[in-house]
């Protein structure tokens, strides 16, 4: 799986992108809702640059598994730690959930990486609830 810098617009896009195709396929009313959100404003992206970010992830896991059904621990604990900044993990995660629920169906695969997510940047991450307070 490749890498991207630190904060990324892909590091967090990419995030973003896997939960889009965690439940095996992506839905109109998911990329619908994203462009509402504007997500490429919203994560720096240019214009039509999330596309790409969502084929080379899915590249990437078709070289590295084989499948697209997801990836381990360890590889989702690598891909969340390129992106560190409290904002930028907010956005990405109001991003994701608007992907979600926007098709009303929330599937194991979303659950999984939403829970990650959780555990990895909410839960062992205590400096964003303390800035705020």
């Amino acid at each position: 799986m490749r890498s991207y810098p630190q904060n990324s617009p892909q590091a967090a896009a990419r995030i973003v992108a896997l939960v889009l195709i965690s439940d095996g396929h992506v839905c109109k009313s998911e990329i619908d809702a994203l462009n509402h959100l504007q997500i490429e404003s919203e994560l720096g992206l240019p214009p039509g640059g999330f596309a790409p970010v969502v084929q080379t992830l899915c590249e990437d896991l078709l070289l590295s598994t084989g499948s697209l059904g997801g990836v381990d621990e360890s590889t989702l604990a690598s891909l969340l730690a390129e992106v560190d900044a409290p904002a930028l993990r907010l956005t990405v995660l109001r991003l994701a959930d608007a992907a979600i629920v926007a098709d009303r169906h929330l599937s194991e695969g979303e659950a999984q990486v939403m829970t990650a997510l959780h555990h990895h940047w909410v839960l062992n991450d205590p400096a964003p609830a303390l800035q705020a307070a």
